[in-house]
């Protein structure tokens, strides 16, 4: 289930043979694929000479060398190749596409191979970009022109639709999975995918032969929509932290702003094949990178002492052997002083300690309320992007509260400087994913009484006043996992073999994790800490669970509002007015009961459409749920204490 090692399996078939001088062509979609995987050096010792795109017209013509092409099979780059192939330029071509190909595309490579230099045609199966061994992007990004959503934020745009079908079954086939698929019920653009992976792989057969496991992997795909909070936050952590204050793209940071930024450090890498200090660090605190950059920079002065003594010859042999490896560190050191430094600025510049401190307030349901909200919205040094994320988060909070508090706070961000088109993207996130388009109540006392169970049981919990919000996908998966995540909703795309009663209360060994409409980095590191857990739960003969989460792209606050703005050019113009209030009866969570107390095998229902009543069920340990906010703390206790007296409890 490591995305990373699969790939950079492709890589080195692809380019070890034949043993001669080489030349690799790529395109667009191959390019930053290749990067993320291996290095320049790597492919040298492949014999590798010289790497292109596709679509250079201006290449020279070298007949002694053979060319390995590594494409996506779009009609761009096929366009192109065909021309490449009409009038080849290399002495021998060899053929390898990221994704499967059709037998339309192969009969119009053998008419455009006249000359007869085609020695392979083969598809490796990686047409995607693997960010971390338990991390994917299909790097889709948005515009008004390629959008991910079609008329609707419930349909695709059919080309959107398409590139996901393509891309996750990639990484179906190059980790040789055949799961079972489930999904979100409220989203209809999860069910759609669903259904056409199902199909693909039913039309595939011979493609998804793979060797059946006792428990079936699950691709669980999840829509974006039922948690917008995650991608608005501020990040505490390094890697989500780099991306969202500099942008993490394929690998690279661009850091040629940064005031009196060295020159080769305008553009670095930042990947944890190629950086150890990074690998090591990646999921730090911003309070723990401070500290280990320390100890980083102390180690290198060290070895810098031990360099500058050279006595003999054997300290100047020792220095020679030694000194490609120290220059590195150096470089490698500079790199990250730079990054932490500008990081550094950037969070004082901005007063992101005190945004930070209100965004983690509205998000866990720890505090924060309109007037600090306010204070920060009319305080002039506060960002007007962070301020409009800030009334996105509150809207999101209290839309069902404080209406006329979000219009009042909207007015405010106008006044203190932020456009009236971006304002009114504050209505659009509620029309796209509000209380009434959310299949789960992000806010309500169930779920934070969940969160606060989870903090106390798994990870490392709450770590400080800005790591309090935990996404709702670790509450997902934690349900996943246990055997506990209801099919009611998340249901199994229908006619799968393999399907039957009991596999709700399967706990699956592999799942993959699709959210449609971008993941982050914060679900990346939760992921990476839940599998670290599992692995060391597991023994030989059952490893534990082993999760792989991946997305349309990954967001950081910036892409993800972008994503929405460019939604809105197919959307109807009511998408940036006050959404219609559903009524409460007809809402998703107005038909479940009040009070749900689970304790042990039994469950005791109090109000609802189903009635009052105790019932048995699958589910372990105790716990409570409640009707949310409305009813208030106290009332909640008073209710939970009536519960356990009326059956009974000593």
């Amino acid at each position: 289930m490591d995305v990373f090692k699969a790939v950079e399996t492709y890589i080195t078939k692809m380019v070890s043979s034949p043993s001669a001088v080489k030349v690799l062509l790529l395109d667009s979609h191959t390019t930053p694929v290749v990067s993320l995987t291996t290095t320049q050096s790597t492919l040298l010792s492949y014999q590798v000479y010289l790497i292109d795109r596709i679509d250079n017209r201006k290449r020279d013509k070298m007949a002694h060398m053979k060319c390995i092409c590594f494409l996506r099979p779009t009609p761009e780059t096929m366009d192109a190749l065909a021309e490449e192939l009409r009038e080849p330029r290399y002495g021998e071509y060899y053929l390898y596409f990221s994704t499967i190909l059709t037998k339309t595309a192969i009969e119009r490579l053998a008419e455009a191979d006249e000359y007869e230099v085609v020695r392979e045609v083969q598809e490796f199966f990686a047409d995607y970009a693997p960010l971390l061994p338990c991390l994917f992007s299909l790097n889709h990004v948005s515009t008004p022109t390629d959008s991910l959503y079609g008329s609707s934020p419930n349909t695709w745009n059919p080309a959107a639709l398409e590139r996901s079908v393509q891309g996750v079954l990639a990484v179906l086939l190059s980790l040789k999975k055949k799961p079972i698929i489930r999904y979100e019920k409220m989203s209809g653009m999860a069910k759609k995918l669903g259904g056409e992976i199902l199909h693909r792989i039913q039309t595939e057969q011979t493609l998804f032969d793979f060797r059946l496991t006792q428990v079936p992997p699950v691709l669980l795909i999840l829509d974006r929509r039922n948690d917008p909070v995650t991608p608005l936050l501020s990040q505490w952590t390094y890697q989500a932290m780099v991306h969202e204050l500099l942008g993490i793209h394929n690998g690279r940071v661009d850091l040629s702003r940064v005031p009196d930024i060295r020159p080769e450090l305008k553009d670095i890498t930042l990947t944890l094949q190629t950086d150890p200090f990074f690998s090591h660090n990646h999921l730090a605190t911003f309070g723990d990178l401070g500290m280990n950059l320390k100890t980083y920079v102390a180690s290198y002065q060290s070895r810098s002492v031990s360099t500058a003594s050279i006595n003999s010859i054997t300290d100047m042999k020792r220095f020679i052997e030694e000194y490609p490896e120290f220059q590195k560190l150096g470089g490698n050191v500079s790199k990250h002083v730079a990054l932490v430094g500008e990081l550094s600025r950037l969070v004082g510049r901005d007063s992101l300690m005190d945004v930070g401190e209100v965004e983690q307030g509205l998000a866990s349901g720890s505090g924060a309320d309109f007037k600090a909200v306010q204070v920060l919205v009319m305080n002039p040094s506060i960002q007007p992007f962070n301020k409009l994320r800030l009334v996105m988060l509150y809207a999101l909070r209290y839309q069902k509260q404080a209406a006329s508090n979000i219009a009042t706070l909207i007015s405010a961000l106008q006044e203190s400087g932020v456009s009236q088109e971006d304002a009114q993207l504050v209505y659009a996130v509620l029309n796209m994913a509000g209380a009434d388009q959310r299949q789960d109540d992000l806010f309500s006392i169930e779920n934070i009484l969940a969160k606060g169970r989870s903090a106390l049981k798994g990870l490392k919990g709450v770590e400080n006043v800005y790591m309090q919000h935990r996404p709702h996908l670790s509450e997902t998966l934690e349900n996943l996992i246990k055997g506990r995540l209801k099919d009611t909703s998340y249901p199994f795309i229908e006619n799968q073999k393999g399907v039957g009663p009991n596999s709700v209360l399967q706990k699956p060994q592999d799942v993959i994790v699709f959210m449609i409409g971008g993941t982050t980095y914060e679900e990346a590191r939760i992921v990476s800490l839940i599998n670290q857990e599992l692995v060391g739960n597991g023994t030989g003969a059952n490893p534990g669970t082993r999760i792989l989460l991946g997305g349309t792209s990954v967001h950081n606050s910036s892409s993800y509002i972008a994503m929405i703005q460019s939604a809105l050019a197919n959307f109807p113009s009511s998408f940036t007015q006050p959404p219609t209030e559903i009524p409460a009866a007809s809402s998703s969570g107005g038909a479940g009961p009040s009070l749900n107390v689970q304790l042990g095998g039994l469950n005791l229902s109090v109000g609802g459409i189903a009635g009052t009543g105790l019932y048995r069920s699958a589910g372990e340990g105790v716990s409570i749920q409640a009707d949310g906010i409305r009813d208030g703390v106290k009332n909640l206790f008073g209710k939970v204490k009536q519960g356990v007296e009326s059956i009974g409890l000593p």
